[in-house]
């Protein structure tokens, strides 16, 4: 490999192959760096000592040719070694310089910067060659290697589950695909393996894992895309701590294998309550401070008459307040873009007030409160001298998304993170059920198979909304990086689920009745776990975009621009499917 040509070689005769990045010609000596996927070596053609055949390759080739070189391994004089190239104290003088390939001019070079992500998503095979990104699939394999082997060796079997099978409610929008034999019929592309791991419990596979494909039919985002890698398992005859020990364990040792750095084991951990209400998320970022504070109690707040407030308490909502550090002196119209961040996340505005470095005080509600009670209820949040106390009052809801969010906004304008710090994090006891105002009925938050906690069993017949779910996510950098559940494994427990639901019966039976029967055959107690390797890739990489670290990833409207897929066929395989008079709209 090109960057494995070292000062060890040196006197040595090694042959590399790769692809052109420069040539340079100084009169009869042509210097041409070589690349592959290691990395760059640098190739001295001198046509004085080479033959005419390897003095014209050399002198011909252009970037992107891809070449195969043999030569003498020298070493650079002093003042001619790059510092920059893994390889800069060497370089490899031609023997012989063979063509393998050529190139037309490319649409970008490999090394350029600000092209266009259409244009490099076009031509992706190209972009791979640009070290970052071939860095960050590297990576990858690196990550999926030490995934396996450290399941391996726990004891795990990797068992893998069909991509086609049945389309069941699981949340998002399932990727259909129509049979030609059962005509009319469909299968669908798995949003996870979910019923086919519990399956694999019940079928005596105590331990499974697999580095499972995932398709969702769903907008697409930053850290989303329309088919995703999990790296799944399920376990047997365990409860939510050995699940949590396990995949402490488990990040620790790919942090070691792929970082070459130490992350204290066990990780933090918060209920969904205290997240919610500390940082506005179920997945916060706890690499730094401004956390939410409840000003609901206060005087100010609850006894001033002042509507916005008391209108929000009176609906059960709540007033809370993030103090953004020395923002005291943000000119107007900054601060107006701090509401309008608010706004987007359906907030009706924000009070702020300033502590200003003089100690004279401004704020939005000065007209109605006397400097003294508005500088005690910017302190109560948090706010010191020199500190922008920004409050919002709505439903709760409303409320932890809109400061949650803007908390996030201010620590990237403010540079609050430290991006080189891992802070690992375990988000606990998830409410079981989510109340849907508009279809008037509850939805599970996590799926409908995970299991309660075992005290608030009694809830289902009395106050379903305030059962909590034995559900954990593992959050790394204010990132969702896995979740999971311990499963129902009781046939009277899955029962009462579906009936909360909103499932009769039958409904039941229709959508997951292979699955409810096998439950009558001996269920373990089990449970699991499925991180998002896409995530934990960007993540371990430094990358911006979940897309940088998948080789082919589609784009916003889940299209490709390599191979312009979705796209339409021919009238004879319509025909073969039963679907003759389909028209694309």
């Amino acid at each position: 490999m090109c960057a494995e040509v070292a000062e060890e070689l040196v006197g040595q005769t090694v042959s590399v192959c790769g692809w052109v990045g420069k040539r340079r010609s100084l009169g009869q000596v042509v210097f041409v760096t070589v690349r592959d996927r290691s990395g760059l070596v640098q190739i001295v053609a001198d046509e004085g000592r080479v033959s005419p055949e390897t003095a014209r390759a050399a002198a011909s080739v252009r970037s992107e040719f891809v070449v195969a070189v043999r030569g003498r391994v020298l070493a650079r004089a002093s003042e001619n070694v790059n510092p920059d190239m893994t390889t800069g104290k060497i370089e490899i003088e031609a023997e012989e310089f063979v063509i393998l390939s050529e190139a037309d001019v490319p649409p970008f070079q490999v090394a350029e910067t600000g092209v266009k992500e259409d244009l490099r998503g076009r031509y992706r095979y190209i972009d791979l060659r640009r070290p970052e990104l071939a860095g960050n699939i590297i990576t990858r394999h690196k990550i999926t290697a030490a995934a396996r082997s450290f399941l391996n060796k726990e004891g795990f079997l990797d068992i893998e589950t069909p991509y086609l099978t049945k389309s069941t409610p699981e949340g998002a929008r399932d990727y259909l695909v129509p049979s030609r034999v059962h005509k009319g019929s469909f299968y669908a592309l798995p949003q996870s393996p979910q019923q086919l791991k519990q399956l694999l419990m019940i079928s005596g596979f105590d331990r499974y894992y697999q580095i499972a494909r995932c398709f969702r039919d769903e907008d697409l985002r930053a850290d989303r895309q329309p088919e995703f890698t999990q790296i799944d398992m399920e376990l047997s005859f365990v409860d939510m701590e050995d699940v949590i020990s396990l995949n402490d364990r488990f990040m620790a040792h790919l942090a070691k294998e792929i970082l070459g750095r130490e992350v204290a084991a066990p990780f933090p951990r918060l209920t969904y309550k205290e997240a919610m209400e500390r940082f506005g998320s179920d997945k916060p970022d706890i690499r730094f401070g401004m956390e939410l504070v409840d000003l609901s109690g206060e005087d100010i707040v609850k006894n001033s008459g002042f509507a916005v407030f008391t209108g929000a308490l009176e609906a059960g909502g709540s007033v809370r307040a993030i103090a953004a550090p020395g923002c005291a002196e943000l000119p107007r119209k900054q601060v107006d873009a701090l509401i309008e961040v608010a706004r987007t996340y359906r907030a009706k505005g924000l009070v702020w007030i300033a502590l200003l470095p003089d100690g004279s005080v401004k704020s939005s509600i000065g007209k109605f409160f006397d400097e003294s009670a508005v500088r005690a209820l910017a302190e109560k949040a948090g706010a010191k001298t020199g500190d922008l106390a920004l409050v919002a009052a709505d439903r709760n809801e409303v409320v932890f998304d809109a400061l949650g969010n803007l908390r996030l906004h201010l620590a990237e304008k403010l540079n609050l993170a430290d991006k080189s710090d891992f802070a690992f994090l375990w988000v606990t006891d998830f409410p079981l059920f989510e109340w849907n105002e508009e279809d008037g009925r509850f939805y599970a938050k996590h799926h409908p198979f995970t299991a309660p906690l075992d005290e608030d069993l009694p809830l289902f017949d009395t106050n379903p909304a305030g059962m909590r779910a034995q559900a954990y996510d593992m959050v790394l950098n204010g990132y969702e990086l896995g979740g999971g559940s311990i499963r129902i494994h009781r046939g009277d427990v899955q029962e009462k689920m579906f009936k909360t639901l909103g499932f009769s019966f039958d409904e039941a039976r229709a959508q997951f009745g292979y699955f409810l029967e096998a439950f009558r055959y001996g269920a373990p107690p089990h449970g699991g776990l499925a991180f998002g390797l896409d995530r934990i890739c960007m993540l371990f990489t430094g990358a911006s975009a979940i897309r940088d670290v998948i080789a082919f990833p589609k784009v916003k409207d889940a299209s490709c621009p390599l191979t312009s897929a979705p796209g339409g066929v021919s009238a004879k395989q319509l025909e073969e499917l039963g679907y003759s008079n389909f028209t694309k709209r």
